[in-house]
């Protein structure tokens, strides 16, 4: 099945349908009047995924436009991808998966993190 992500004015996706593998972009965009983008359901940070897997497939060119699309995401024409909201003020984009990465990394020593923007630094969590 292919999806489609269906763009506002504004570039911002509204909602994601499923369509036919036969559907492409610029037939539903005249069909419909509004304007769509693929997305690919099983690709993330510019890779895609064999199916419910953490493993990449073997068939690359299935990874369209970095990030399968999600409402409220936003679709990038200069970089032909979708980038998902800025979570904090501080965090900046990654250029070669189009998603938002703290400036300083997670730790990786077991225990559970929050953000906290105030303090741009990472707290234990109280969850």
């Amino acid at each position: 099945m292919a999806h489609f992500a269906k763009i506002d004015n504004l570039q911002t996706v509204v909602f994601v349908v499923v369509g036919r593998d036969a559907d492409q972009e610029l037939e539903l965009c005249a069909r419909t009047g509004d304007t769509y983008r693929q997305t690919s359901y099983n690709t993330r940070g510019g890779i895609h995924y064999k199916p419910n897997s953490n493993e990449p497939s073997e068939d690359q060119s299935k990874a369209l436009r970095k990030n399968f699309a999600a409402i409220g995401y936003t679709f990038d024409v200069d970089r032909d991808a979708f980038i998902p909201p800025k979570p904090y003020d501080s965090w900046v984009l990654d250029e070669p998966t189009c998603t938002w990465e703290p400036p300083i990394p997670y730790p990786s020593d077991g225990i559970s993190y929050e953000w906290d923007e105030e303090t741009v630094s990472w707290t234990i969590s109280t969850i």
